[in-house]
Parts: structure tokens; C-alpha cells; sequence
């Protein structure tokens, strides 16, 4: 998606979201002081602090758009993911304070005034929250920005605690039975839920998340197309903010092609996936043997190895050096193998029953994608 574009999605929707929790707020405040529900008074706190959070997710993407400099040369994307961060902490601490509240209103009930205006108003901003936080989920989603789909689902959990505090309003107003803490306490609940996934996320961006796979699959796809690739591995991709990658990439092609030749597919392909993909792309190169019967008769053994192995997924980068006769090739295993070196030792003695004479050069990686 266009940078562009993309900032005027979360800066209308910010702004949607603050006009529209403003007025909730206000209305849902003065309305629980006046029936002295902490249930409706703890919804319009809960709504102002969204005008915050909505406010934090605005600064955080202008700060985020500043162009690439000396210091900062992939630009400030990140900036989202600490605002994904700050956004986190105040959702949890509004559930902790929420949660508080309940529990000292279960063990101590307030008296109750409510009204049937006080119930109206509640299902009127139950219908509104949902919505708008359906919506914001969607532009979240659109724009690719963790915040946005953070607060879409705090504003949609506000919505479903209204409802709560619809059904504690009705049953204290016909039976006289204030269930007004334990509705809280629920909703509580649910906000520390929302506030542990966000901060969960945010954290795993921050550490270095595997990528994204649709990505991944695409590039993939637009480098094993190429004419003179025969295949490619190890797929890295670093992200420096939503739809800002840089990325590496091993490729294998034929060992009889020329630097130049190899130099002229490797620059069309890099200029390619920049423009359509905007990600900046490194190529490391294997020259490999498909065509002599000996790497043939090589593959095949040693795919027979790896077909034995639980943990060792596939094999790329095959190459026997014409001078020296070392073997070189690397082996992808899963995150479950713990003790590479015994894969190692186990490999090498295997290649030594039917190639004592030449060194091998193993190397184990896993998939970064």
C-alpha cells in the first residue's frame, strides 16, 4: 500500500475514533455519577482513555512517516511498534484499575439510580462502539498498523460490556439485584486479555518476527520465475515498520554462467521486487551442477539421507568443487533439533561411505520465513 495512503487511512480513522469517544465519554460519565453506577462511570473512563490512545496512534504515525536519515537510513517505521507498546500498558493498566474498582464494589455495593434515559443511552453507545470498533478492526487491518486493530477491538469489547451493564442495569431496576461488580470484573477480564495479546504482538515485532508468509510465498514465487535461477533458500526479512522490509536471499543458478551474465538477472530481479514488492533485496549465489552425472548420482544419495532424517526438512546449494573435490551443501532442519553437531557428525561418516577421498562442507540453517 502506498506510505501515503496509508497514513490517511489511520489519521481519518483517529480522528473518527476521538470525536466519537469524546461524546460517549462525556454522555456515559455524567450519566453514571447521576445513577451512581461505577459500571457506566468505569465505560466513560474507559472511553476517554481511548481518545488518548487514538491520540498516541496519530503522533506515533506521524513520527513514523519522517523520512530515512544518517542515523535512521531504513526511516522511523518502527515507531509504530513502541506506540502498538505504550497502547498495550494502557490497556492493561485501565483493566487492572477496572478490575480494583469491581472487586471493592462487589464487597462494598453502591446504591444504584437507575433510569430508563441511563439504559437507553448505554444501548445507544453499545451500537455506536461496535461499529466504529468493527470499523477501525478493518482499517487496521487495511493499513496494516497494530495499533489500529488494537484499539478496533478494545472499542469492540467496550460494546459488549455495555450490554453487561445494560442486563445489571435492568435486573437491579425489576428485582433490585446489583450485579454492577461482577459485570465490571468480567469486562475487566477482557480488557487485560486484549491489553496481554497487543503487547504480545508488539513485542514480537520489536525481537524480530518470522515475516510475513504471503509475502514470503510471493517473492519466492517472483525469483523462482526468473529465467537463469534454478532455485532459492533462505529467505530473510527484516521489517522496519509495516510494508518496510529489507531482506536477503540465497539463489542457485548454473555454475557455468558468467559474473555478467549472472550480474544482469540478479539487478532486473532486484529493481523488480523493490518497485513491486518495496523490499530491498541482498542475493547471495550457489553455482551449482545439475548437468554432470556425478552431482546427479550425488543428489540422489544424499536425498536418500535426508529422507531418513526427522528433523532435517531438505538439502539445497549442491556443489563439487572441479579443483579440489570438496563437497559443499547445506541442509534446512526444523526449530525441534537441538544438537546440530551430531547431524553433522552423522552426515559427514554417511558421505564418507561413498566418497572417502573428499572433504565435506556442511552448513545447518533453519527457515527465517
Amino acid at each position: 500500500m502506498d506510505k501515503q495512503k496509508r497514513e490517511q487511512i489511520i489519521t481519518r480513522t483517529s480522528i473518527i475514533g476521538i470525536l466519537v469517544n469524546l461524546l460517549s465519554a462525556s454522555a456515559k460519565i455524567l450519566i453514571g455519577l447521576a445513577a451512581s453506577s461505577i459500571a457506566i462511570v468505569s465505560e466513560g473512563i474507559n472511553n476517554a482513555a481511548d481518545v488518548l490512545s487514538l491520540v498516541i496512534t496519530l503522533v506515533g504515525t506521524k513520527l513514523s512517516a519522517k523520512h530515512p536519515d544518517e542515523d535512521h537510513p531504513f526511516g522511523y517505521g518502527r515507531i509504530e511498534y513502541l506506540t502498538t507498546m505504550i497502547l498495550a500498558v494502557l490497556i492493561l493498566y485501565a483493566g487492572y484499575e477496572l478490575a480494583k474498582e469491581s472487586i471493592v464494589n462487589i464487597i462494598h455495593p453502591a446504591k444504584m439510580s437507575v433510569t430508563i434515559l441511563s439504559v437507553a443511552v448505554v444501548v445507544a453507545s453499545a451500537i455506536v462502539k461496535y461499529f466504529l470498533g468493527m470499523y477501525t478492526i478493518k482499517m487496521g487491518e487495511e493499513a496494516e498498523s497494530g495499533a489500529l486493530d488494537a484499539l478496533g477491538k478494545d472499542c469492540r469489547n467496550d460494546s459488549f460490556f455495555s450490554i453487561l451493564t445494560v442486563v445489571a442495569s435492568v435486573l437491579y431496576m425489576t428485582a433490585h439485584i446489583s450485579i454492577d461488580g461482577f459485570a465490571g470484573l468480567i469486562f475487566a477480564f477482557i480488557i487485560l486479555k486484549t491489553g496481554y495479546e497487543t503487547m504480545k504482538d508488539a513485542a514480537s515485532d520489536i525481537i524480530g518476527s518470522a515475516g510475513k508468509e504471503d509475502l514470503a510465498k510471493d517473492l519466492y514465487r517472483e525469483i523462482r520465475k526468473t529465467d537463469g535461477v534454478i532455485h532459492a533458500v533462505d529467505l530473510m526479512l527484516h521489517s522496519y515498520g509495516p510494508d518496510n522490509y529489507s531482506g536477503s536471499v540465497n539463489i542457485e543458478v548454473d555454475h557455468n554462467l558468467t559474473v555478467g551474465e549472472i550480474y544482469e538477472v540478479i539487478h532486473d530481479l532486484q529493481l523488480r521486487i523493490m518497485h513491486e514488492y518495496n523490499v530491498t533485496m541482498v542475493f547471495g549465489i550457489y553455482a551449482v551442477d545439475h548437468d554432470s552425472e556425478d552431482a546427479k548420482e550425488m543428489r540422489k544419495y544424499i536425498a536418500e539421507y535426508v529422507r531418513g532424517q526427522e528433523h532435517v526438512k531438505s538439502y539445497h546449494a549442491l556443489y563439487i568443487s572441479p579443483t579440489t573435490d570438496k563437497i559443499y551443501v547445506d541442509f534446512i532442519v526444523d526449530y525441534e533439533l537441538r544438537d546440530w553437531d551430531a547431524v553433522s557428525a552423522d552426515f559427514t561418516e554417511y558421505m564418507k561411505k561413498k566418497y572417502p577421498e573428499r572433504e565435506l562442507e556442511l552448513v545447518i540453517e533453519t527457515e527465517y520465513v
